[in-house]
């Protein structure tokens, strides 16, 4: 089965994949994991004043910082990992690359609002949620 991993980082990052390696016999023997990275895209303004060079600098970057001790933990566990970076909306992002990449599951850490908060703020977790077509496991 192929996995899409949502990774920024976060500690809801360090959950999710803690959690991950401690049920990998849920994931099947054949599983194939892929980390997306969704950034956001700096504003307008800032983008031109920077220049494309820059702005492209940092994003990979904040890419390689956020990606490269997730990489490490999965060769400490022995598994392979694709990764990738969009820049874009975070939610319909990882639900696009989950559609056109046809993944069998999507993990996500959420930072579990309530969902007072979460109709207020938003959350990429229910935007995931909302415009997947395919199963996501969402570990708090």
């Amino acid at each position: 089965m192929k996995i899409l991993l949502a990774v920024d980082g976060s500690a809801y990052t360090k959950k999710m994949l803690a959690y991950l390696v401690t049920h990998l016999e849920m994931m099947g023997s054949e599983a194939e994991f892929t980390a997306i990275n969704v950034q956001l895209p700096l504003p307008l303004r800032a983008a031109r004043a920077a220049g494309k060079e820059m702005v492209d600098r940092f994003h990979d970057d904040a890419f390689k910082a956020t990606i490269a001790p997730i990489e490490k933990f999965f060769g400490k566990h022995g598994l392979k990992l694709a990764t990738k970076m969009v820049i874009g909306n975070p939610g319909d992002e990882i639900a696009a690359l989950a559609k056109k990449g046809k993944f069998g599951l999507v993990v996500i850490g959420s930072h579990g609002h309530g969902s007072v908060k979460s109709l207020v703020l938003g959350s990429v977790a229910q935007r995931v949620l909302a415009s997947c077509a395919v199963p996501v496991l969402i570990v708090r």
